[in-house]
């Protein structure tokens, strides 16, 4: 599992390597903080897309910066173990930004696949602005309903699970 886990430039050689030899890299990011079925649906739909699916973690820091103080519940590099740990995921890197603007610049993938929580509109312009500079192609995959880390940690609150 340890050795799915890579750096920036390991990663931006795979992408490299993929795109002389005609196969395609899928990028996706998030939190991954609490893994649950949702997650693992997602996960295993962006990899049927090509040939290889590459995780950007959110590090520590961007997840406090993006979900508030508390989170994450889990710190980044056990994150990055678990998400490793799925037969589906490739590869996973861990990026300490809010954005994955530069780490996509960095690694170009050839698909860029976010969660249907957003929509081609809704994502950061930033983002945007980079996957269409370099030329990614975009795919929102459909939600799964019912499945959020929100929702769940609120089902625990509700519980007494805190």
């Amino acid at each position: 599992m340890k050795a799915k886990i890579v750096t920036a430039e390991q990663a931006r050689g795979i992408a490299s390597a993929m795109r002389e030899e005609g196969r395609k890299l899928v990028f996706t990011n998030g939190c991954f903080d609490l893994l649950h079925v949702g997650h693992v649906r997602y996960l295993e739909a962006a990899r049927a897309l090509g040939d290889a699916l590459l995780v950007a973690i959110n590090g520590d820091e961007s997840v406090r910066g993006l979900k508030g103080e508390g989170r994450p519940l889990n710190r980044e590099s056990d994150r990055a173990e678990i998400v490793a740990a799925l037969g589906c995921v490739d590869h996973v890197v861990i990026f300490p930004e809010l954005r994955a603007t530069a780490l996509l610049e960095k690694v170009r993938p050839a698909i860029y696949v976010k969660g249907g929580d957003y929509t081609a509109d809704s994502l950061h312009a930033e983002e945007r602005n980079a996957l269409e500079r370099i030329g990614t192609e975009i795919r929102i995959l459909p939600f799964e309903a019912g499945h959020s880390t929100s929702g769940l940690l609120e089902k625990m609150k509700t519980l007494g699970c805190e």
